[in-house]
């Protein structure tokens, strides 16, 4: 069930349309249209591992694509994501207890599954639980000629972008659950578009994260020092997940609420990952954005080299098992200094 200002959403949605009226329907409700303006008008909060060891220093838990948590206020400060573009962002928020689920979803598929899974720390036995919901992310995927400055500017039949179905595919299921959604944020598509002088779009934001003890949603952006912990092998894990059969229709899980740890499970690349690495590095800069990329000019300066990096990995550790000794997971725990260490 999906309500807007406590009110109950009753836009009627055919199982045909998966959302669609449903979807336009947020983008043009008043009260979100507020609420994205003042997200918009919201300064980008920066984050990155300070030099010192300051005791004042935040806690935070970053996502990489396709992972998501669930934090408790009392062990984190911010929970967030950023390098979206296609992407988008879903957050979650108990009310009654404060406990917060963030995922960066890439794909329809995973939504149903992904919802449930966000959702399983999140409830209790009774479903008069509500929750605040915030999604950002995506953007129009539209050609110059399409493009008229409207919130929705393509007719039904041109939809066929990534934002859209997925925005779609996560409205259509809030508003199927049985929970109660109030949705607080709808800073996606045409809300979360700018365009350059020849009308090519652009996401406006790329990262968000959640002040864990208000609930409050920020822009957000972090540089590599603070996508940790393990970066490298989580952005590995992502790659390779795609042909893991027993995560089909599922987001990684790395974080451990309770405990305030993560715990990266074994993932295993084969001779054909080791290959592909090898193979992608020749190519130039603008290929690899071309073959890799589902926005190819809307990516953030560094997602290149991020793959390459990956890349690299891959071709230095060609079997997995001497990331995963013994086939146990990696495991990191947080210091005095609040960094991440690893402990196994």
């Amino acid at each position: 069930m999906i309500l807007i200002d406590g009110v109950p959403f009753s836009k009627h949605s055919s199982s045909t349309s998966q959302g669609v009226d449903i979807l336009l329907a947020l983008l043009e409700n008043p009260i979100l249209v507020s609420a994205s303006n003042s997200l918009k008008a919201t300064p980008v909060r920066k984050f990155s591992v300070p030099d010192d060891s300051s005791p004042e220093s935040s806690k935070w838990i970053y996502l990489f694509q396709r992972e998501y948590a669930t934090v408790d206020p009392a062990f984190v400060d911010f929970v967030g994501t950023d390098e979206a573009t296609t992407c988008v962002g879903v957050a979650i928020r108990n009310l009654e207890n404060g406990m917060i689920s963030v995922a960066h979803m890439d794909s329809p598929k995973i939504v149903e599954m992904g919802l449930s899974q966000m959702l399983s720390l999140l409830v209790d036995d009774s479903l008069e639980t509500e929750f605040d919901v915030h999604l950002i992310g995506g953007f129009e995927e539209v050609s110059p000629q399409h493009a008229n400055g409207s919130v929705v500017s393509e007719s039904d039949e041109d939809l066929d972008g990534y934002s859209f179905p997925l925005c779609s595919k996560i409205v259509h299921t809030l508003w199927s659950r049985e929970e109660k959604f109030h949705i607080r944020t709808t800073c996606v598509l045409g809300h979360n578009t700018k365009r350059d002088c020849d009308e090519n779009t652009y996401p406006i934001f790329n990262g968000f994260v959640v002040e864990t003890a208000s609930g409050t949603v920020i822009p957000a952006c972090f540089d590599r020092s603070s996508r940790c912990p393990d970066e490298i092998v989580r952005r590995i894990r992502v790659s390779v997940s795609y042909e893991d059969t027993s995560l089909n229709g599922k987001l990684l899980e790395t974080y451990e609420t309770n405990t305030d740890c993560f715990k990266i499970a074994p993932c295993c690349w084969t001779l054909r990952q080791y290959q592909i690495a090898s193979a992608l590095q020749h190519y130039s800069d603008s290929e690899i954005l071309s073959i890799c990329s589902t926005s190819p000019t809307a990516e953030g300066p560094d997602f290149v080299d991020n793959l390459r990096r990956q890349w690299n990995y891959l071709i230095e550790h060609p079997h997995w098992t001497e990331t995963f000794p013994k086939k146990q997971p990696r495991a990191f725990s947080r210091s005095a200094d609040r960094s991440w260490k690893r402990c196994c």
